[in-house]
Parts: structure tokens; sequence; C-alpha cells
């Protein structure tokens, strides 16, 4: 047993320029772990909430009051306490709250202790965090397939177009590397592509181009002309991913798209998502109806399940029993994995399982407010996760996430690239049976 000295808490501060909460763990062999909170802007309503301080400096979001979590209550719990028992100190936390959002705490102050709770146990070990995961749940670690935003919109974008994230994948690589390299090609000839046309409104909040498109529609059209200017044939290696986000448009399984001025319900909503799906080589589609409209979720996926991934991220909030449920009711075939969401690594791990379980695939993804930790990159390669969601290919904090499984790829070898196996075997499933057609 090795235990815990010390827990701090201090104010940091994410890629919007807005306070957060890191915490130092110390224990009693001076190893040391950190970790620090993301803050998400589109948000689901289940997912833990951060405890903010409110009021008019720092624009309400000080967190003197999540700080005041750490070090007042969270702390003297943990002392002592075995640093290898990530779930029994995760229990703790979670006893210490029982609100239903983890609202008492925060769950910006539950979420950095428990993280750094794991990175402490790894320093401890003389392991790297992604092994440490590996050897504790008892995964077969391997390198995520990227899934990178190439424009920005809804929440992340001033609302410029009503779609989330427009995103590519390139599960035709045969490494990480390769990954990076052609999304190099592919973001700079869509910056180049809206420069000339008079579309390019800047960088929105992960890092991808911030359009002026005038449909949504539009930006896809403009992706896959990317993708071939970047030498590439749209739907070979490189594939389109889509974070619709309609519970930030929807409600009750009514939809507003704001740019074209057009209203639909889920129905119509369903319809035009299946066009697109037909019409763009579209691998995955998160969120494509609100978090509120199960019946939606459901004929999607009855519809589409079969040929095309289907996450739910405000529809599933990084929690195993929402999971679990899905699967009984054949909605989404595919979870996002946000520690924050859940606001525990055991949480997240749970409904990682639970995914597993269900036949489910898993992502797990940043936040738009971010910062230069890194979890999420071990967490992905230690779990063996398969995908990996994180913003652009451009800002620093995006950028020390894939360089960090560029790292990876030397000690795992370039073989431990999984590509994404279980999305890249229903692409190219759907596509064969679309060029036999």
């Amino acid at each position: 047993m090795t235990a815990i000295a010390s827990v701090k808490g201090r104010r940091v501060w994410d890629s919007r320029g807005h306070p957060t909460v890191e915490v130092e763990v110390t224990l009693e062999t001076g190893a040391v772990g950190r970790a620090i909170a993301p803050a998400g802007a589109s948000r689901g309503t289940r997912e833990a909430i951060d405890l903010r301080d409110g009021g008019t400096a720092l624009r309400g979001k000080g967190v003197a009051r999540a700080l005041a979590s750490v070090t007042d209550t969270i702390a003297p719990a943990l002392v002592g306490r075995d640093v290898t028992d990530q779930a029994g100190a995760d229990a703790t936390i979670l006893g210490l709250d029982t609100s239903p959002l983890k609202e008492t705490l925060g769950g910006n102050a539950t979420v950095a202790t428990s993280l750094a709770i794991l990175h402490a146990a790894a320093a401890d070990a003389r392991q790297p965090l992604w092994r440490h995961v590996a050897n504790h749940y008892g995964t077969t670690p391997s390198l995520p397939l990227p899934e990178i935003q190439i424009f920005g919109g809804g929440a992340h974008a001033g609302r410029r177009v009503d779609i989330q994230d427009f995103m590519i994948m390139v599960p035709g690589a045969t490494t990480f590397d390769e990954v990076m390299e052609v999304t190099n090609e592919v973001y700079f000839a869509a910056g180049d592509i809206m420069a000339r046309r008079g579309k390019l409104a800047g960088v929105a909040d992960e890092g991808g181009w911030w359009p002026s498109f005038d449909s949504n529609e539009e930006a896809l059209e403009t992706l896959v002309e990317a993708i071939s200017l970047a030498g590439e044939t749209p739907g070979d290696r490189v594939i389109i991913s889509l974070d619709i986000a309609a519970s930030e448009f929807g409600k009750q399984g009514r939809y507003r798209l704001a740019l074209e001025d057009r209203e639909m319900d889920s129905g119509q909503l369903v319809d035009m998502l299946g066009g697109w799906l037909k019409s763009y080589p579209i691998a995955s589609i998160e969120d494509p109806v609100g978090e509120d409209d199960p019946e939606g979720m459901a004929e999607f996926t009855r519809r589409h399940g079969a040929d095309v991934q289907i996450i739910g991220d405000d529809y599933l909030v990084t929690n195993a029993r929402l999971v679990e449920e899905a699967a009984a009711a054949g909605a989404c075939n595919a979870v996002l994995i946000k520690v924050n969401q859940a606001g525990t690594v055991t949480e997240s791990v749970q409904t990682f399982e639970a995914a597993a379980k269900a036949g489910f695939g898993a992502v797990v993804s940043a936040r738009s407010g971010e910062t230069e930790d890194v979890s999420i990159s071990h967490l992905s390669t230690g779990l063996g996760g398969g995908q990996l969601k994180v913003g652009s290919f451009t800002r620093s904090e995006r950028m020390a996430k894939w360089n960090e499984c560029l790292r990876f790829q030397d000690d795992l070898g370039a073989g431990a690239f999984v590509g994404g196996a279980p999305l890249a075997a229903t692409w190219w499933g759907r596509k064969n049976k679309e060029d036999a057609a």
C-alpha cells in the first residue's frame, strides 16, 4: 500500500481563458500526480455540473468554491488512503456528494481529483499512465483512431452553422503519424478554399476553421472538396464524421436550423441526415437528435445503425446505466466517453465496460474548454478504446494530446495503431455493398 499524503487544489486557466481546477496529489513516497478539469460549452443536462462562484468577477466562472471543496472536504477524506485503490478513492469522493449531478462538490473538483489520483499511482509505479491504466483494468493498449475537426460550428463557433463539428477520420492509414500527415493536408486545403471564397471567419473554439457558409450542407460540400484538393479520394482512406449536437437546436422533437431559417420535426431531421449519409462519405454521426428524443434516436439507429457509427454524447453523458438502457431500446451503437461528464475515472471506465458488453463502440473525448492536460490520450490508449476525439489540428491544448499519442507510438510500435477497427470494418462493409450495387 502507498498512502496519499496530501491533496492540493489550485486555480489554473483553460483554452478559453476561463479559470478551472487543477489538483495535485502527493504520496508518502514523494510521487506526485496532477490533473486539470476541462469544461464543455455544449453540455448534456444529465452530466456532472461544474461548481462556479457566480457573481460578476471572472464572468461568474470563478472556481474558489470548487477549490474549497478540494481543500476542506475531499482532501481530509483521501489522505491516508491507498492510491492504487482507484475505485475506493472514487467511492469516497462520491460518498461526500450525494447530489444527482455532483453539484455540491462540483464535477470540476471531483474529476480533477480522481484523475490526479490515477496519475499519482502511475508515477509511484514508475510507469506511463497508459500502461498503468492497462495493467490496472486488465485491458490491451492500442493507439486510437483520431477524429479531428476541420470546421467548427454550433456552440463552438458562435453558431455560424448549426452543426457543431465537421470532422475527418483516416481509418485507411497504417500509423498514427500517417493520420496526422493526411489531416494536415486536408485541414489546410479547407482553409485555402474558404479563404479564396471569402468564407473564412477565423478559428473556432477547438481549432477548426470558423466558417461563413450559407447552409449547413455547404460545409459538407466544402469538406469533400478539401479532401480531394489534398490528393485523397473522399470515402477511400479519408471519411467524414459529424457531431450534430441536436440538443443545441432542438427540444421535445422539434428542431430549428437557424442558418437556413428552417424548422422540422424529428422525422424530418432524421430524413435530412439520412440524405446526407447517402450523398457524402459519412461514417460516424454523433447526437443526430436531441437528448430528449429517444424515439428519434431509436428510429435513426433502426435505419442506419448497420452502416454508420451512431454516438450518444448528450444522449448518454458517459453514464453506464444510460448505455444499458439505450442498448435495450436499440438507440445508438457507440458512446462518447468524457471523464468530466461522469465526474470520476471509475464511473467513466464503468461506462466503457458497459459499452463493450452492449457491443457499442467507445470514443474517448476532450471538451471544448481544454488545457495542456493529456489524461485522455493515456486513457484512450490504455483502455484500447479505439477512437479519440480531441478537436482540431491546431491549438496547443489539442496538439498536446495528439503529440502525446505519437510518443506512445514510439513505445508501442506502429502495429499498435488499430485504425478504429470496428468503425473501419463497418465502413468498408458498407462501401463494398454500395459499390456492388
